[in-house]
């Protein structure tokens, strides 16, 4: 089991960044495809962005956020920089228990353990 929790978000007015973290605890980190995704108001949740092997993006967020993970620390980071009212939704941190490639990691389905979110508010 893997115990996924978020921390980070809040309001911040466009142009600005913020840097979302997800700890995980259980089982061995380093071993799972990391993932971050979003679920805007209204809408269906959307990848945002993994990290295993590789790392993936959406393409709506490609050169504006990065996803890193700190292995020592069992965290996963997302930087946000030159936000958008549109990248307004709850954010989720999602751990996959198999390595996932640049097809699958896109999926909400691959990912086995999800933690319960942070609210990001960019303001226009």
């Amino acid at each position: 089991q893997v115990q996924l929790g978020e921390s980070g978000g809040g309001l911040v007015q466009a142009g600005g960044s913020l840097r979302l973290s997800c700890a995980a605890s259980g089982r061995t980190f380093s071993a799972y495809t990391m993932g971050w995704f979003r679920q805007p108001p209204g809408k269906e949740r959307e990848f945002v962005a993994a990290i295993g092997s590789d790392t993936y993006y959406a393409d709506s967020v490609k050169g504006r956020f990065t996803i890193s993970r700190d292995v020592a620390k069992n965290t996963v980071y997302l930087q946000m920089d030159s936000l958008k009212p549109e990248d307004t939704a709850g954010y989720y941190c999602a751990a996959a228990g198999l390595p996932l490639e640049s097809s699958t990691a896109v999926r909400a389905r691959n990912y086995d353990y999800w933690g319960q979110g942070t609210q990001v508010t960019v303001s226009s």
